[in-house]
C-alpha cells in the first residue's frame, strides 16, 4: 500500500458543479430540489442556499452534499461524464429507477435517461445500473451491486 496509513478508509464527501446562474434562479432550485430530492431523497441547505449563486443538496449525511455553484462559464462535459450512487438492495435500486423514470415521462425535454441494465461478472457479481440526468452538466449513475454467492 502506498500513502497515509487511514484510521478508516477516506470516502467521497462531495462534488460541486459550475452552473449558469439561470439554474439557481428561485424556480431552478426548486426544480432541482424536487427532482433530485424526490429521486435521490436529497435534501436542500436553506440556510446555505443564494438567489442565482449556490444551491447545496444533502445526499442522506451532512458529510455528503451536491454543491452547486454558479459561474460566467459553467461547467460543460460530454453526455456520459458522470458521478455514482450505490445503493445497498435491488429493490432501492428499481425504485429509485422507477422515479426517475417517472421524471422522464412528466418532463421528456429536462431528463435524460439511460434505462436499467445490468453486467454479470464471473457467477459472482451482477452490476445493476442506469444513468439520469436533470439539469446539470453531469449524469448520475446509480448502481446496485448483486453479490450472486
Amino acid at each position: 500500500m502506498t500513502g497515509p496509513e487511514f484510521a478508516e478508509p477516506p470516502r467521497f464527501n462531495h462534488v460541486a458543479l459550475s452552473v449558469p446562474a439561470d439554474v439557481l434562479d428561485d424556480a431552478g432550485r426548486k426544480a432541482l430540489a424536487a427532482f433530485y430530492g424526490d429521486v435521490f431523497g436529497f435534501e436542500e441547505y436553506p440556510d446555505l442556499t443564494r438567489d442565482r449563486e449556490r444551491l447545496v443538496l444533502r445526499a442522506h449525511t451532512h458529510e455528503q452534499f451536491l454543491y452547486l455553484t454558479a459561474d460566467e462559464r459553467p461547467m460543460t462535459a460530454p453526455r456520459l461524464d458522470h458521478f455514482g450512487l450505490s445503493v445497498s438492495s435491488l429493490a432501492d435500486f428499481e425504485e429509485v429507477a422507477r422515479r426517475a423514470a417517472g421524471w422522464k415521462e412528466r418532463e421528456p425535454d429536462d431528463v435524460e435517461l439511460i434505462e436499467p441494465s445490468f453486467e454479470d461478472y464471473a457467477g459472482v457479481l451482477r452490476l445493476h445500473s442506469f444513468y439520469v440526468r436533470y439539469r446539470l452538466p453531469l449524469m448520475v449513475e446509480t448502481q446496485h451491486f448483486e453479490f450472486l454467492t
